[in-house]
């Protein structure tokens, strides 16, 4: 094995600097409310290819994605004004986390989401015991009727990146990998769905390391928050068809484009080749990924932090094992 030189190990000891016992919290029993810090570890020799490069891994926590960082402590705001269930609408993530909070908190969680919603993330909203409702033909369809439901009920509709607690909440991984490192990163690459996590994250690179490039990701496929934040202002976009479906947005939430409008974030739009590509890698060192997980590591190509580390934010590993196995042995099957 090749011996780290004298600046790899500084770097090393940076980033193993954090909760020892992160790994183990995200195996813990459900019911366990202590607060999770994840690792920030360097990335495989086949991932980093001679660069300083880490991974936040968000993928460690017990759900396998980032979206317990919120859901808790907006369940609690609604517990505290009188509601016993929260109705929301996802592609999966959002939608376990909700399920998750709601359980610790003696809450139902009414979760929509596609009629075509990933396999895996419907067996773990069962197993979280949402109250589970597959209809509309896409997240934005789904979101309406939940919407809509919510109203008949009189229930609090929680929706993904509209709520600004939201964004308080998921600054705490910007803070993190910050305090791990010890350094500026050159760069931070996020994936955006909704652009919650990029809006928290981005805010706390822009008030403690400023010179940091804030980079965001998003699917060719589903261009509407790059279309958006270029613009200003919410635009229309009836294309959404990758297969990364924690970025498959058609409708650009308004509060997430003013928010991101005003972050000065540099965009890298990638196709699902190249997101399936990069499943693939992660996958042969031996870390599993979903689609929006990948996205990071499919725009690493666009980057130069002049020899600075580069930090990708591995957001989630709930991914079907058809569609895991087909980017990983197929990924020229995915369009360019």
């Amino acid at each position: 094995m090749k011996s780290r030189t004298s600046s790899e190990r500084q770097l090393h000891r940076r980033v193993c600097r954090f909760d020892p016992d992160a790994k183990r919290c995200a195996r813990r029993r459900p019911l366990s409310l202590r607060p999770v810090v994840t690792p920030l570890e360097e990335a495989p020799p086949e991932l980093a290819a001679g660069r300083p490069l880490l991974l936040k891994r968000e993928d460690l926590h017990e759900l396998g994605a980032f979206k317990w960082r919120r859901a808790l402590p907006a369940l609690r705001e609604h517990r505290g004004r009188g509601a016993d269930a929260v109705v929301t609408a996802s592609t999966g993530n959002h939608g376990a986390a909700t399920a998750w909070a709601a359980a610790r908190l003696g809450m139902r969680a009414v979760v929509f989401v596609p009629e075509d919603v990933s396999g895996a993330k419907a067996d773990l909203l069962g197993a979280l015991s949402a109250e589970l409702r597959p209809e509309g033909a896409d997240l934005d369809q789904a979101k309406e009727l939940a919407r809509a439901h919510a109203a008949e009920r009189r229930l609090p509709f929680f929706e993904d990146g509209a709520e600004p607690a939201q964004f308080r909440g998921y600054a705490a991984i910007g803070r993190e990998l910050l305090d791990q490192l010890g350094e500026p990163p050159g760069a931070v690459v996020v994936p955006i769905g909704n652009g919650a996590l990029m809006i928290g994250v981005a805010r706390e690179l822009r008030e403690r390391s400023p010179g940091t490039a804030r980079v965001s990701v998003v699917a060719k496929e589903a261009p509407v928050m790059a279309l958006s934040i270029e613009a200003g202002h919410p635009v229309e976009c009836h294309r959404c068809a990758t297969f990364a479906d924690g970025m498959a947005v058609r409708v650009a939430v308004p509060l997430a484009v003013r928010e991101l409008t005003a972050l000065d974030l540099r965009l890298v739009t990638v196709s699902e080749r190249a997101l399936a590509r990069a499943v693939g890698a992660f996958a042969r060192a031996g870390v599993r990924v979903e689609g929006s997980a990948a996205a990071p590591l499919a725009a690493l190509g666009e980057l130069d932090a002049r020899g600075r580390p580069l930090v990708l934010l591995v957001t989630g590993r709930n991914i079907d094992d058809e569609l895991h196995r087909r980017a990983v042995e197929r990924p020229e099957s995915f369009p360019a």
